[in-house]
């Protein structure tokens, strides 16, 4: 496809960090102040996870408000309009934005506000993925779970684990995540972007419906059988994944090897913002890189269609698009 036709198509996005995906127009204004695109994205030639990270600052500093996370949520579904994303799910941790004065549920009502009249203004369907964090304590995500379990169906489609893999395994979340399960609350996980296949393992065994990234499975045919048999999405972010060197090089970047054995690969920016990226950039990286097929676009869609968070309704409207 050309790049006129990537636009035109109509797209899904199911992993995408609303803090990372702020526009630099609505930080200016947020900040009061210009804001260089290098303060908010990286650069091509990125070193690793630690300076990536440093590019969430000054969004996060956007968000300590109702005002701020209303329109965050505003803001991420207009971006997504201008490429013709026909549903997003954006995640999001409303604990980073708590303060003694704005508690979980205020924020993630202020961001579902957002959400709900860009979906009204620009059309985009779209779910809130709220994300414990691996450096917050058992007793901190399991409050925010109960509150975001409140808005299930409301807005809020599903729960997510972010933070740092590597200094915290999901060995140590089971118990958290068999909790959510028991409550009946969907959920993805972040698994194998550091490189721990046993992430990904464990993630797949709490119940974990997708895995966020899922390189390490790279070259793994048990554990890619294991999510073959378990029908378990994979939310591939193939841009982010090479700025924060998830693998060494491109050619170790897993994408052909995974749709090759059938799994549920879909394509995501991660943070549009600060990777400088978007849906249409991110089809054409591997149609040139890793010679994905138009086809094989089409398939990535319907396997977005396929392991949404989303209602029966909105998942009948999507897949017409693609018939």
């Amino acid at each position: 496809m050309t790049k006129e036709q990537l636009i035109e198509l109509p797209k899904i996005e199911l992993h995408c960090h609303l803090d990372g995906s702020l526009s630099r127009e609505f930080v200016e204004k947020r900040l009061g102040r210009p804001v260089k695109q290098e303060e908010l994205s990286v650069s091509d030639d990125c070193t690793s996870l630690a300076e990536y990270l440093e590019k969430f600052d000054l969004p996060i500093k956007c968000i300590m408000d109702e005002e701020g996370l209303e329109g965050a949520g505003y803001d991420v579904l207009r971006s997504m309009s201008r490429e013709n994303v026909c549903y997003a799910e954006i995640r999001f941790a409303p604990l980073f934005s708590e303060t003694e004065d704005l508690k979980c549920d205020r924020i993630i009502e202020a961001v579902l506000r957002g959400l709900e009249r860009g979906k009204k203004d620009f059309g985009v369907d779209f779910g809130l993925i709220t994300c414990a964090m691996r450096h917050h304590s058992d007793e901190e995500n399991m409050r925010m779970i109960h509150t975001a379990r409140e808005y299930l169906g409301n807005g809020v489609c599903a729960a997510d684990l972010a933070g740092a893999e590597a200094a915290y395994p999901m060995s140590e979340f089971m118990n958290l995540f068999s909790e959510v399960k028991r409550l009946g609350m969907p959920f993805t996980l972040h698994a194998g972007e550091c490189g721990n296949a046993q992430n990904i393992a464990d993630a797949i065994a709490v119940g974990a419906a997708r895995v966020g990234h899922g390189i390490a499975m790279r070259g793994n045919s048990d554990l890619i059988n294991t999510a073959l048999a378990k029908g378990t999405g994979i939310e591939m972010c193939p841009i982010s994944n090479m700025q924060t060197k998830a693998v060494s090089n491109m050619k170790e970047y897993p994408i052909r090897e995974f749709l090759d054995a059938g799994l549920k690969v879909t394509i995501n920016t991660d943070n549009r913002t600060v990777s400088n990226t978007d849906l249409t950039k991110e089809l054409g990286f591997i149609q040139e890189n890793y010679g994905i097929a138009d086809e094989e676009i089409i398939t990535m869609m319907k396997n977005a269609v396929d392991v949404a968070f989303a209602e029966d309704d909105v998942k009948e409207r999507l897949w017409k698009y693609y018939e």
